[in-house]
């Protein structure tokens, strides 16, 4: 899929080289309106600069809209990842203190299934990384509910079996919701077209404009570009999966896994 595959070449790069490409691109196109300009002014074919004023000051509304809309979105997807992580923790914590109140046999395996699944979720560094670990993850679920479906055959209060399980179909759901938020919700690559296209001919049509009535470019023009370059290198960070400056803490996670260590039999 052409607009996926645009979506992960712009999150895979880091964030100094998406940076940079953005910030020579407004450049170039920019020296390209420039000189589109001063060849028209050669030639006799001024413009008239209200008509010119209003075709950049569109082109930057509608830049500075879909920039506002695209980062909003992001930071949505960051928020919900960060609240994700706050709920995963809670519903490990309640599913692994009901093991207290288990038959010893059940209690006994699921103990060592908690730690690794916990460590499982925590130091994802990229994408790669999360879908080998959402392998394991999955077998490890496999294994807990086997233990959970031998709770039938033991002589235990019904009532309390009941909220073991629903403790640990919770906890898998809050599972799913956060895989699904990490590592299928992103921005769709025919945004970052549009962005991108749209940036470029802004700072086009910004060239044009100063060709057409100055024969001098303007010095702060880059100062503009790099601001262009800094708020899409932050969206696109917000939106990529282990960058260090974004990363969501794991400190939720950490505190039921030091939990978990400490009650180690």
């Amino acid at each position: 899929m052409p607009g996926m595959s645009t979506s992960v070449f712009i999150t895979s790069l880091p964030v100094w080289a998406l940076f940079l490409l953005v910030l020579l691109v407004a450049l170039g196109a920019y020296e390209l309106g420039f000189r589109l300009g001063r060849l028209l002014i050669k030639r006799g074919r001024r413009e008239p600069e209200p008509a010119v004023t209003a075709l950049v000051g569109a082109l930057l509304g509608l830049l500075a809209f879909l920039l506002a809309f695209t980062f909003a979105m992001s930071a949505s997807r960051f928020d919900a990842r960060r609240e994700l992580v706050i709920e995963d923790a809670n519903r490990i914590r309640t599913a692994y203190q009901y093991l207290n109140l288990l038959p010893e046999k059940q209690a006994q395996e699921l103990r060592k299934l908690f730690p690794e699944y916990v460590t499982l979720r925590l130091h994802i560094i990229t994408p790669q990384d999360a879908q080998n670990r959402v392998q394991r993850a999955d077998e490890i679920h496999r294994l807990m509910w086997q233990q959970a479906s031998s709770l039938i055959h033991e002589n235990m209060d019904s009532e309390l079996r009941s909220m073991f399980i629903n403790s640990l179909t919770e906890m898998m759901n809050v599972y799913v919701m956060r895989k699904t938020v990490a590592l299928t919700y992103h921005i769709p690559g025919s945004i970052w077209v549009v962005l991108h296209l749209l940036s470029v001919l802004s700072m086009l049509s910004m060239g044009y404009q100063t060709g057409m009535f100055s024969p001098h470019r303007l010095v702060g023009m880059p100062v503009l570009a790099a601001a262009f370059a800094l708020v899409l290198t932050l969206i696109a960070a917000m939106d990529t999966l282990g960058q260090r400056r974004f990363s969501i803490s794991q400190q939720p996670l950490e505190q039921v896994l030091a939990l978990m260590q400490r009650n180690k039999p």
